[in-house]
């Protein structure tokens, strides 16, 4: 493949080329203590709900300085995100409904959640969001020992919690659930399905989580045969994307069919049919398809295996439809 046909980054991945996790300082207690107190320092606010605030205006995170965390929300725990840019991010989670409605009209700042703000925000940005959330999730699920029941602290600056039962004292680290996400083609055609809530002619590539002992190249495997019947054979890693909503990893692929024949087995699907290229074309310019939303990894597999295979740009495509449909009919 060369430059233009190579997968592009996935939202909310990358991460890793701007954040220094600081993976190996997170239990050096006066060392964080001393980062979150520095004037260098910013918190990212979540809520409740998982939404964080964006400044008015702007689409841009409404960061909170170290002053403005100890004048306004002193005595709700920090956790350490790492380094960015000469800066140490932390986030705070804060489940108190009256306290987060207060703090709207005080940050001058309107909510948003992580599916609404992904394109929006930059793309280091909404990293940075996608990793607090997952991180904030996780904690407010993980409360309890699953060992012996007994409550559960935070250490490790947020990224463990430990069992505070003496004769236990279990450590418990941050769930991810694996699943995969694939786009099978078969002589020029790919596979996209359908469920029924779905918006109308809304199609994507298939997924599933990954089950205990299986490799996820058999998990692919098996997830396309419950799903609509068809046999893959090959199976070729494509990209993956931190989907924190509420706790996965999608693990992208692309797979070859072994056969067309489609059955499908189960409720998941209301449908599922093979796409050509200029069926995709011809369906996105009379509104009888529609892809997943550009925020998925889904999105990017379809973009990709277009580029691959037809030269074709899925972003201009899409956006020529629209302004197709919206022109006024002469």
């Amino acid at each position: 493949m060369d430059s233009k046909t190579l997968p592009r980054p996935n939202t909310f991945a990358g991460l890793s080329l701007i954040l220094d996790r600081v993976a190996e300082r997170r239990e050096e207690l006066a060392w964080v203590a001393e980062q979150g107190a520095s004037a260098q320092a910013r918190y990212l606010l979540l809520d409740g709900l998982g939404e964080t605030w964006l400044r008015n205006g702007s689409d841009t995170l409404r960061w909170l300085d170290a002053a403005e965390r100890e004048r306004l929300l002193a005595d709700v725990d920090a956790s350490l995100l790492g380094f960015a840019d000469g800066h140490p991010h932390f986030m705070l989670a804060l489940d108190d409904v009256e306290r987060a409605a207060a703090l709207d009209s005080t940050l001058d700042a309107r909510r948003a959640s992580l599916r609404d703000a992904g394109l929006r925000l930059s793309a280091d940005e909404a990293g940075l969001f996608a990793y607090a959330k997952g991180l904030a999730h996780w904690q407010r699920e993980t409360r309890f020992c699953a060992r012996c029941g007994s409550p559960l602290v935070l250490v490790a600056s947020g990224h463990r919690a430990q069992c505070t039962n003496a004769d236990c004292g279990r450590l418990h680290f941050p769930r991810t659930d694996a699943a995969i996400i694939v786009l099978v083609e078969h002589e020029g055609a790919c596979l996209l399905g359908r469920q029924a809530g779905w918006p109308p002619g809304r199609y994507s590539t298939l997924a599933g989580f990954v089950e205990p002992g299986e490799a996820l190249e058999d998990a692919v495997r098996r997830e396309v045969a419950e799903e609509s019947g068809v046999e893959v054979g090959e199976v070729y890693y494509h990209s993956s994307q931190p989907w924190p909503l509420p706790a996965s990893l999608m693990v992208g692929f692309m797979a070859r069919a072994i056969s067309p024949a489609i059955r499908l087995r189960d409720d998941e699907l209301e449908d599922a049919r093979w796409f050509t290229p200029r069926q995709i074309v011809d369906g996105l310019n009379d509104g009888s398809f529609l892809p997943s939303p550009r925020l998925s990894v889904s999105y990017h597999l379809l973009a990709h295996w277009l580029q691959w295979r037809a030269g074709l740009d899925l972003d201009v495509l899409v956006e020529q439809a629209r302004a197709q449909r919206a022109a006024p009919a002469r």
